[in-house]
């Protein structure tokens, strides 16, 4: 017999369990500028990406973050230098917010030697200790764990750094994530556990897989406190990332955020989500893209469309610029196969 159905509020309209006020605070122009390039950044390159995995340059696997910008782009705007990411297999967004090349992460993705991994790790296997950021992981939850461990060496070498361990609604589920928190919470260890909710992890709706799908309150029973945020604005991704990280800072443990989004595409390019409807997909587009929301408030206040434009034309030279230079860059040598391998 068929689960019940449980209702979920639809991304852009999280509620929270408290603290978050009804209306994030604005932005300056400057932050809504970076924030928009930023994500158009990672939109532009997620396409080129697409683009290229249907032409072949682009093998293997392939998770696209379309759809869900606001949520690293927001998050980076509350954290400094130091301070540590760790994710899944839906990574490049990750990556190109934490400042990493755009030309190593696409060459990467088709198997060159200029590539983060040197051309051996591909689209789930990529890692820059320049910019904090330690991976994309192809195991399910395995960051979690991870990202609690870099929280463990924060906490034990005295600093003030955070950890920020990203992951999906459908990873929630995961052994290893329980006793993550568990440990994460009896050392008081600053740690962000960020769960990206799209709603339908690898094909199959939360209502259906998920007992609690308010996944803010998974650390209920472990004493960590948590929050609904809506990850398809910015702003609200800011504000809670702020609290978060000033709560893990005070030495008061760790913190979780829901976040609240939604992805376009399908699980991977291989997905061709035929679990939702094309006008589910469209409603959301429409009603609460992140960028489109960024772009909408600067032309409110003032800022032309010729400057809009002319973002973008930035962010499509440099996105070009890393798929030709991921098209021929050569590929590693076949010595490559023996290097940086431990037993």
């Amino acid at each position: 017999m068929a689960a019940p159905k449980k209702s979920v509020a639809p991304a852009g309209q999280a509620t929270s369990n408290g603290a978050t006020p009804s209306s994030p605070p604005d932005f300056t122009r400057d932050q809504e500028m970076h924030a928009l390039r930023d994500m158009l950044l990672i939109r532009r390159f997620e396409e080129k990406a697409g683009q290229l995995y249907g032409m072949g340059a682009i093998g293997g696997f392939c998770h696209l973050y379309i759809g869900q910008e606001a949520i690293v782009v927001g998050m980076q705007m509350a954290l400094k230098e130091g301070d540590q990411v760790i994710t899944g297999y839906r990574d490049h967004g990750h990556m190109l917010a934490c400042g990493m090349d755009a030309k190593g992460v696409m060459a990467e993705l088709t198997g060159r030697k200029g590539g983060y991994s040197k051309g051996k790790g591909g689209s789930m296997h990529m890692f820059s200790r320049e910019k904090n950021f330690y991976g994309g992981h192809g195991i399910v939850g395995a960051q979690v764990s991870l990202g609690t461990g870099l929280a463990f060496a924060n906490r034990y070498r005295g600093n003030d750094f955070v950890s920020l361990a990203y992951f999906g609604d459908g990873a929630s589920n995961q052994g290893q994530v329980y006793e993550s928190f568990n440990m994460a919470e009896l050392w008081k260890l600053p740690v962000i556990y960020i769960i990206e909710n799209n709603r339908y992890a690898m094909g199959t709706s939360v209502t259906r897989s998920s007992a609690q799908t308010d996944f803010s309150k998974r650390g209920v029973s472990f004493n960590i406190p948590g929050e609904q945020v809506d990850g398809m604005d910015v702003r609200a991704v800011k504000a809670a990332g702020d609290r978060a990280v000033a709560w893990c800072r005070a030495g008061k443990g760790p913190f979780i955020l829901e976040m609240q989004t939604y992805r376009y595409r399908g699980h991977s390019m291989s997905d061709p989500a035929k679990y939702r409807t094309r006008e589910e997909v469209d409603k959301v587009r429409h009603d609460s893209d992140p960028i489109e929301q960024v772009r909408n408030r600067l032309l409110a206040a003032g800022v032309t469309e010729q400057d809009l434009k002319a973002i973008d034309a930035e962010v499509r030279d440099i996105v070009n610029a890393s798929a030709d230079f991921a098209q021929h860059d050569p590929e590693p040598d076949a010595s490559e196969l023996y290097t940086d391998v431990y037993r």
